[in-house]
């Protein structure tokens, strides 16, 4: 039996998020620690046969007789806006003949400054793209050569009015903060700049230095600054605050928007819904299965390209060697991922949704975590809903660490 028909596995009614994984980049940033690469750029056309191949293998073992319904579609990497708008087209075609999207609410594509023209953002749109994002991470100059970033201030500003002149109503632009160099004032001037451009969405994330990158090593060795997490903290409170004053709701903790533009395809991950993901590295979680497919962009061709064009069980799928993790989710895991994922929004985490989900009290399950977490002032009950205060904002990998601890 396929794992993913039995009824404990079944997706939900109105459909799942698909994010399909575009790996390749023009050059790779210090930072970044994705499965992303550069100079393979001779893949393209093979990958995206290949990506196209898995959207249509999943189409067939998802469900016995009806297509699964998309709800949300999100293309990220890498830099989706580096390969050729047709490429894009042709993948989408395919998910269209393989899945149900008729009830497609959101369809995003993550782009860097510099692909974006007027003319290959209208191609978007005509495609069926109707959200994008745009990796602006500093108003800078100086900042955005240290990151490795292709494009400078202005340009970054321009790739925005291009897609709202192509006819992008809906945009988001990433930020970052807590990056070696930056001062408060060069945080408060991008901000402000990018509150000006009146986006209707804002992500903004603070570094991270993860091993085996460039960043890393250049900080191992002395030769840049560890950043400082008060300043960090510093600049995640003025972020609050101007985005606040501008309008922007936050919705999520690294996440604000205008009203009624949250990112419906996060929001799926963060309410611990289902998602498919397509393409190397690409994650999936499917009502108690996870899984992730192999990082090499190579292999993945390879093995896609040998995948049956017919029904087949995720064992088979293991055997083939295509997924790098094949998990289990057992109720208590799915409980605290709930929690955690939950506790990043505003809207918190319901106890009447988590009865519902998991037919047990959220009280009764998470009594002494929660009163501790109040007590400290990390989380609150707000209409029947555990949310974080300001506090636990700051703080919110302490506060997740105590639901992973049960």
């Amino acid at each position: 039996m396929n794992a993913l028909r039995t009824d404990k596995n079944k997706a939900p009614a109105d459909g799942i998020g698909l994010y399909v994984h575009i790996p390749f980049c023009e050059t790779k940033c210090p930072y970044c620690d994705f499965n992303t690469y550069s100079g393979i750029e001779k893949l393209i056309p093979e990958y995206i046969s290949s990506v196209g191949a898995e959207v249509s293998f999943w189409g067939k073992n998802l469900l016995n007789q009806t297509k699964q319904k998309i709800k949300t579609i999100f293309f990220g990497g890498g830099t989706p806006s580096y390969v050729p708008p047709s490429d894009i087209s042709r993948i989408i075609e395919k998910v269209s003949g393989a899945f149900d999207i008729s009830n497609l609410k959101e369809m995003t594509l993550e782009s860097n400054p510099g692909d974006i023209t007027q003319d290959r953002a209208s191609k978007w749109l005509n495609y069926g793209m109707n959200r994008l994002s745009i990796g602006v991470q500093s108003l800078d100059n100086e900042l955005l050569r240290f990151l490795g970033r292709r494009h400078t201030a202005e340009e970054a500003i321009d790739s925005f009015k291009a897609a709202r002149q192509a006819g992008f109503t809906n945009i988001n632009l990433d930020l970052m903060y807590g990056l070696p160099y930056q001062s408060l004032s060069h945080w408060k001037t991008t901000v402000e700049g990018v509150i000006n451009a009146r986006p209707e969405h804002i992500s903004m994330y603070g570094l991270a230095i993860e091993p085996e990158t460039p960043l890393a090593s250049w900080v191992k060795m002395g030769k840049v600054p560890e950043p400082d997490s008060d300043i960090s903290a510093d600049m995640y409170q003025l972020a609050q605050n101007l985005a606040r004053d501008g309008g922007y709701m936050q919705y999520e903790i690294s996440n604000w928007c205008l009203p009624g533009y949250e990112s419906l395809h996060n929001l799926q991950y963060w309410r611990n819904q289902s998602y498919l993901g397509i393409g190397p590295g690409a994650h999936s979680y499917l009502k108690g299965k996870r899984f992730s497919n192999l990082k090499s962009p190579r292999r993945y061709i390879a093995i896609v390209e040998g995948l049956p064009n017919t029904h087949c069980d995720l064992e088979f799928i293991q055997q083939r060697g295509l997924f790098d993790v094949f998990e289990d989710i057992d109720k208590g895991t799915e409980m605290a991922e709930t929690m955690i994922l939950g506790l990043r929004l505003g809207e918190g985490v319901s106890a009447e949704g988590f009865k519902e989900r998991f037919d047990a009290n959220l009280s009764e399950i998470y009594g002494s975590q929660i009163t501790e977490l109040i007590t400290f002032g990390l989380i609150e009950w707000d209409n029947c809903r555990l949310t974080l205060t300001d506090s636990g904002k700051l703080l919110g990998n302490e506060v997740f660490h105590k639901f992973l601890s049960k």
